[in-house]
């Protein structure tokens, strides 16, 4: 196999240098199957990853992208055979081994995931991680109780990539989707994918107590700090509340009251190292009733493999709505 282009991040004197790269397939990290790689995505992790604005990469240098969807060239498990049509999302995808943005991926056979029937490679990268996320973050409040009959589920952050596919899919299932945006002139964006509500958060009283009125049967959180802390306090009784994320804050400053006195349950929603078993689930879930039906709104955005490093500053300063997929060959 020939030589082919990847997009590299490394390290040099400290600083975080990226950019675009040959290499072959014997010089790709480890694993059992070869895919050619036809689509990635763009997620904030991603940008930082990138651009060296967060620690993402464990190790250097290592190809960028956490998620890829092709065909495989090759496999050393009898699971997987030449043509068939996968995806790997997470896994360590550009953390601890060569990611998406690639146009050829090796990645171990326990990672990589039949695409869903009747749907395509680009669809599955416009859900990609954000959808997965966002899906295993409803499979989970769903194992714990969640039914759209206990109330409203209020998604913070909504205008991003995991947001937006978490309104689509509460929607779909039935649940009544209250959107949470600092994005106030995204309110009919949210609402024409599925927002019965638009709470905007410069307009909203993230009280102070350590439990205020009781508005919301659940919540999916995208921002932790404030936001997250606000959920515990405005959380009903017996309601999930699914952390994914903390592009505002690492920090919850909460009290046990909420867990204790309204049986609030904080479910931790880790993507990338979700076992297979789970893994498969969603993704099956994803296929189906959990399957986004605004993909072509939510992800309205594709590029090309050159425009990407000229894509990643727009991410970390906020001005990105849905999800951008990358169209890599």
């Amino acid at each position: 196999m020939q030589d082919f282009r990847v997009y590299r991040i490394d390290q040099v004197d400290g600083k975080v240098v990226a950019g675009f790269a040959t290499m072959g397939v014997d010089d790709l990290t480890d694993g059992d199957v070869i895919v050619k790689v036809s689509h990635s995505t763009i997620n904030y992790k991603d940008a930082l990853a990138a651009t060296g604005a967060g620690r993402i990469l464990r190790t250097f240098p290592l190809n960028g992208g956490i998620d890829l969807a092709g065909t495989v060239v090759s496999s050393g498990t009898t699971e997987f055979a030449e043509g068939d049509p996968v995806l790997v999302n997470g896994c360590g995808l550009s953390e601890t081994r060569d990611g998406g943005y690639a146009e050829y991926a090796r990645v171990p056979a326990d990672a990589v995931v039949p695409i869903p029937d009747g749907m395509s490679a680009a669809e599955a990268m416009q859900i990609g991680t954000a959808g997965f996320t966002a899906a295993l973050a409803i499979h989970r409040m769903e194992q714990n109780g969640q039914i759209p009959e206990n109330g409203p589920v209020v998604v913070t952050g909504a205008t991003g990539g995991v947001g937006s596919l978490a309104i689509d899919m509460l929607q779909g299932r039935g649940y009544e989707a209250v959107a949470l945006t600092g994005k106030a002139g995204q309110a009919n964006y949210l609402e024409s994918i599925g927002a019965a509500r638009v709470l905007v958060r410069g307009e909203v009283d993230f009280g102070a107590r350590p439990m205020e009125k009781a508005e919301w049967a659940g919540g999916i959180d995208n921002l932790g700090g404030e936001a997250l802390t606000w959920l515990t306090r405005t959380v009903g009784y017996g309601g999930n509340i699914a952390s994914i994320g903390l592009a505002a804050s690492h920090e919850l400053n909460t009290t046990v009251l909420p867990f204790i006195l309204r049986a609030v349950c904080l479910l931790g929603i880790n993507s990338v190292d979700t076992p297979r078993a789970l893994r498969l689930t969603v993704w099956r879930r994803l296929g189906s009733d959990l399957k986004p039906r605004h993909l072509d709104t939510i992800a309205s955005n594709t590029i090309t493999f050159e425009e990407l490093p000229r894509t990643f500053q727009a991410f970390l300063d906020g001005e990105v709505v849905g999800r951008t997929v990358v169209e890599i060959g």
